[in-house]
């Protein structure tokens, strides 16, 4: 067999294999694979024994050596009430197995009666009562019901048919329509053309909005739902000028030094204009403010701000991520402007103020992948190792109910060491035992009460590649006998044999049997042999005698097995 395996290695060395499926775990128990790494050569996938690949017809099969799974369970009784057969199979899997094995039905089905004890089962409860349609209004839904098998498991098969039932369901109603508002209209025109108080006497303006895009539905049951928020929306005419004030003139001061350094002043005796001073464009004080002669110098005339416009629109209907979302106001340096011979100084401040929109919802930010990372180096060092290369979604990450990065965040690739993994010894079975012979010299000790020793040997097979040897056992076992083939020996009647598994274990004329034990009567030979004690054994078929027939007079029975599934 270890030659064998070496030839099957040299020649997968020579030629290439076809392309399979490859697994880094094969379940001897279900016959499954498990950790797929992709698609390889076979002589790669299967330079670890411990791996397994999956076949032209979908089945998984074994790296390593050949070996039988463990025996199934038995299958439930195939039939319900009466005589049935149950089933229990095994498989066969791993390089260099022989077809003879796997031809061989027997050593992977076996068969036995069994009686169907679920005569009185009642199989299905009754159908539960139906869901709730799937709508309520608008058309066409599906509502369910469902039942309960409430058989034991060992009779499952009394439950056929469906577990669930779905029907079509109507709701010929309407459903309800929800309002929605229409635009705006522009703004009216402000209540006022001047701003007379600051505080308490702003002139307005308003726009408004009808519930109508669409209508709330009032004839469907229940009606829609009204549109949430205002229909009418009022905002301060802040932009307008400050509504004038007429001068009055105060009292006349004493004389005084001429009123300004240039130009043509007066050394005069004035009086002021501001018992109120006139405001916003209101009138000056008539007559004359001075009685003496005007010195010729022009005064400059300062700059005063007008009121604010009103605020913009927010720059986003969202506050964009990173970033913020604003509205602006202007005011003009004209109330008045300052002049230009002299110049007058300007205004003081800001002629535009910015505020973020702070009430506005955050926009949602979709999810971006980051970069590949490296693979990472090959995880084994034999056989076909997957590397593997990952990326996070953090580019940016999902906020605010973005979207989740499409794709996968992994991503692998196949490594071919080229180095064949160990492949360990696995013991084979024993040989027959030898003959039983006479250890000293060369005496016939058939059917005589004279001891002697036989031997059974077995192999420790396809270890390769520094694979371990078997656990330390021994090559050889021996033991004592008796040489009793063939001898004539007085035998007793015992009881009946266990019987056998049905044969075929599958398809018609199965049968099995069993057979009344005419057991050797072993009383005149010595229980133990040689010095040591050793407990006797007896190599070879006796040809026992017992006299006459055993008790009902048969030897053998024969009985057929009832409803044996077909072979597939």
């Amino acid at each position: 067999m270890e030659a064998l395996l070496a030839l099957l290695l040299l020649l997968a060395s020579v030629q290439r294999s076809a392309s399979v499926q490859c697994f880094a775990y094969f379940d001897l128990d279900s016959g499954e694979c498990d950790a797929e790494l992709g698609e390889v050569d076979q002589d790669d996938c299967c330079q670890n024994p411990q791996y397994g690949y999956q076949e032209a017809d979908g089945s998984c099969q074994s790296c390593g050596p050949p070996a039988w799974s463990p025996w199934s369970t038995w299958s439930p009784c195939n039939v319900l009430c009466g005589e049935g057969v149950r089933q229990r199979h095994r498989g066969h899997y791993g390089f260099g197995r022989s077809e003879k094995e796997d031809s061989n039905l027997k050593d992977r089905l076996q068969t036995e009666p069994c009686n169907g004890i679920c005569c009185d089962d009642k199989g299905w409860s009754p159908w539960q009562a139906w869901s709730p349609c799937s709508v309520t209004c608008g058309g066409v839904g599906v509502k369910k019901r469902q039942r309960l098998c409430s058989s034991p498991p060992e009779c499952s098969m009394a439950c056929s048919g469906p577990k669930e039932e779905t029907e079509r369901c109507e709701h010929p109603s309407a459903c309800p329509v929800h309002g929605g508002w229409a635009a705006w209209s522009d703004w009216s025109q402000c209540s006022g053309t001047c701003i007379a108080d600051q505080l308490f006497d702003v002139p307005l303006r308003t726009r408004q909005r009808s519930c109508s895009s669409p209508a709330p539905s009032t004839d469907t049951a229940p009606p829609g739902n009204s549109c949430p928020g205002d229909a009418v929306e009022t905002q301060a005419c802040s932009e307008l000028p400050d509504c004038p004030v007429d001068g009055n003139w105060g009292p006349w001061a004493p004389p005084g030094p001429c009123s300004v350094p240039c130009g043509e002043g007066l050394q005069l005796s004035v009086r002021r204009c501001d018992s109120p001073a006139p405001q916003h464009g209101g009138k000056y004080c008539e007559g004359q403010s001075s009685r003496s002669v005007v010195c010729q110098s022009p005064c400059p005339v300062h700059g005063f701000w007008s009121g604010w416009s009103p605020w913009s629109e927010c720059s986003a209907t969202c506050i964009p991520e990173g970033k913020a979302a604003f509205r602006t106001r202007q005011r003009l340096c004209n109330n008045p402007a300052p002049s230009s011979a002299p110049p007058g100084r300007p205004c003081q401040g800001d002629d535009k103020e910015r505020e973020n929109c702070q009430d506005l919802p955050h926009c949602p930010v979709d999810g971006s992948w980051g970069s590949w990372s490296q693979f990472s180096p090959c995880p084994v060092k034999c056989g076909v190792g997957l590397r593997e290369s990952v990326r996070t979604c953090n580019s940016p990450t999902p906020k605010h109910g973005g979207l989740p990065c499409p794709g996968e965040g992994r991503k692998t690739a196949i490594c071919l060491t080229n180095v064949h993994c160990p492949v360990h010894g696995v013991w084979s079975e024993w040989s027959r035992w030898s003959d039983c012979k006479y250890p000293w010299g060369k005496k016939d000790i058939r059917c005589q009460e004279i001891g002697g020793s036989q031997k059974r040997t077995r192999t420790c097979l396809y270890r390769a590649h520094n694979g371990t040897f078997c656990a330390a056992n021994s090559l050889t076992d021996s033991q004592v006998c008796y040489d009793v083939n063939k001898c004539l020996i007085k035998g007793n009647w015992e009881a009946w044999g266990a019987w056998s598994f049905c044969d075929p274990p599958c398809g018609a004329n199965s049968s099995r049997v069993r057979n009344f034990i005419c057991e050797p009567d072993y009383s005149k030979y010595r229980p133990t042999i040689g010095r040591q004690q050793e407990p006797a054994t007896f190599f070879g078929t006796p040809r026992a005698r017992c006299q006459g027939l055993p008790e009902g007079g048969e030897r053998s029975q024969t009985q057929p097995c009832v409803n044996v599934p077909p072979c597939t």
